[in-house]
């Protein structure tokens, strides 16, 4: 919750923020992307469960363990710490946000294993995915944006860890799945504002 808050106040645009999760939870929640991902997680839940002769959801009720393991999936796929550490790593060849963040992942992965149990390495895939498809484009991507915008691509990241952090505590069940639209499009809304409409306000 911390780690979420401190990326929360490199905000630099707040309604380019507001629109963003508004529409990003909303683009999500048409292409039942939270629903989708735990689709594909109870499929593997089985054979999983199999090959290592074990139940992984242990002391968890389905629906608990399905709660957490979504959570997993967006802190480790969408923090914010990730995605700029893959964009920096293709356009620089700067490892060291990526070797922090891999040194941080290694522990809090030791602590979901102990709730998901054998699944929690599957998260590895979509992480490798995504993270390689961001190296990959990091030379278009980069070059476009501005500190301004790095910034409230940061905020977008918070915003989701926090409230993956609640979902965790079973504070409150956000949809963070169906949230995740909301990484995508927060730099061109924030250049969208930051170009045109705050000017015209101003």
């Amino acid at each position: 919750m911390t780690m979420g808050i401190s990326y929360i106040v490199k905000l630099q645009t707040l309604p380019a923020l507001m629109l963003a999760a508004i529409v990003g939870t909303a683009v999500g929640h048409l292409v039942h992307l939270e629903s989708g991902i735990s689709g594909v997680a109870r499929k593997l839940q089985g054979p999983v469960a199999a090959l290592v002769k074990s139940d992984p959801s242990g002391d968890l009720s389905e629906d608990e363990w399905m709660d957490r393991y979504i959570a997993a999936v967006v802190l480790f796929c969408a923090f914010g710490t990730g995605i700029f550490g893959a964009l920096q790593s293709g356009l620089t060849g700067d490892q060291s946000i990526l070797v922090s963040k891999a040194i941080l992942d290694f522990f809090t992965a030791a602590i979901f294993a102990a709730d998901l149990g054998f699944m929690t390495p599957l998260i590895g895939v979509p992480q490798l995915v995504v993270l390689m498809a961001l190296f990959l484009l990091a030379g278009y991507i980069l070059p476009l944006t501005n500190e301004t915008m790095m910034g409230d691509l940061r905020a977008c990241g918070g915003i989701l860890m926090l409230c993956t952090d609640l979902r965790i505590c079973g504070i409150k069940s956000f949809p963070i799945a169906n949230m995740l639209p909301a990484m995508v499009i927060i730099m061109p809304l924030s250049w969208l504002f930051t170009s045109f409409i705050l000017p015209l306000l101003g």
